[in-house]
């Protein structure tokens, strides 16, 4: 029987699961307390899925059969890992404002603290040293992602001055085509399953560029062409594209991996940010 937190499992597997298999998952990640008491029959009637299809969903994640996996849920579900709490969960219209702020609050915090378990300092080394050895950085993502990555291009940008922040989908493509063996894109994608992410990747890879990907599936199709993937926490249901939360999961793995390569030649750094904070200084009144 697998350890760990169950619904962690569920998340990293999620894109490798059917689309039937996936039904189940999604009603789990939603209803977490509910379920570990649900049996086989009352778990496929939920989810709208045959019970073979449950058992099929229960072995794919390394257990033996329904009960394994529901003594696994109980014991991610109310083993102390997440608080069991009212003030815990999504945002309902019956919540006071106390409450809601709460639990968004409870909500962000998890993501960080989430992302900080996920954390590979294997990955943040191997993602610093590319870094450090680039001629370029590009940075990229859609939607959503990529504000994310405009902002790790901004952050980068007030230490060193070769990374820059690639928008629009097309030019994310004419720039791969132009890339060199050193030169590097970093792709913010919650799900690493988009398929510009997919395209754009191998581009790069054609090229011999380096590719770091940040993403909440390590075993996705985007992720299959990274050569350095990092993980960010959260969770987000079908209907949270875009989640604040999610953000702040990337946002800290933003600032780990910055801190990383300053600390390699922090004197540098320091001088460099000093240069960068006196120019600005004519900005402020």
């Amino acid at each position: 029987m697998p350890y760990g937190d169950v619904f962690t499992r569920i998340n990293r597997e999620y894109y490798q699961l059917t689309s039937a298999e996936k039904k189940i998952a999604d009603y789990m990640l939603l209803q977490r307390q509910e379920c570990q008491y649900m049996s086989i029959s009352e778990m496929a009637e939920v989810a709208e899925v045959a019970e073979a299809t449950v058992s099929r969903f229960c072995r794919r994640l390394g257990y033996k059969g329904y009960s394994a996996f529901k003594l696994a849920v109980a014991g991610s579900a109310g083993g102390g890992q997440r608080p069991i709490s009212p003030l815990y969960g999504e945002v309902q219209q019956e919540d006071s404002l106390g409450d809601m702020c709460q639990k968004i609050y409870a909500a962000d915090v998890d993501a960080v603290t989430q992302t900080m378990a996920l954390l590979n300092p294997a990955a943040i080394t191997a993602a610093a040293d590319i870094l450090l050895a680039a001629d370029r950085v590009l940075c990229m993502g859609l939607g959503g992602s990529m504000i994310i990555a405009q902002e790790a291009a901004h952050l980068f940008a007030t230490a060193r001055p070769n990374f820059f922040a690639v928008e629009d989908s097309h030019f994310q493509a004419i720039r791969c085509a132009l890339l060199t063996p050193r030169d590097v894109v970093i792709y913010f994608s919650y799900s690493g399953s988009t398929k510009d992410l997919v395209d754009v990747m191998k581009i790069a890879q054609d090229r011999g560029a380096k590719t770091i990907l940040i993403t909440r599936f390590p075993k996705s199709p985007g992720a299959a062409c990274a050569d350095v993937v990092l993980e960010c926490g959260a969770r987000e249901g079908p209907l949270q594209m875009g989640s604040i939360a999610a953000r702040m999961g990337q946002l800290y793995l933003i600032d780990v991996l910055f801190s990383e390569v300053c600390r390699r030649d922090m004197d540098t750094f320091r001088e460099r940010r000093k240069q960068v904070a006196d120019a600005l200084a004519d900005k402020h009144m």
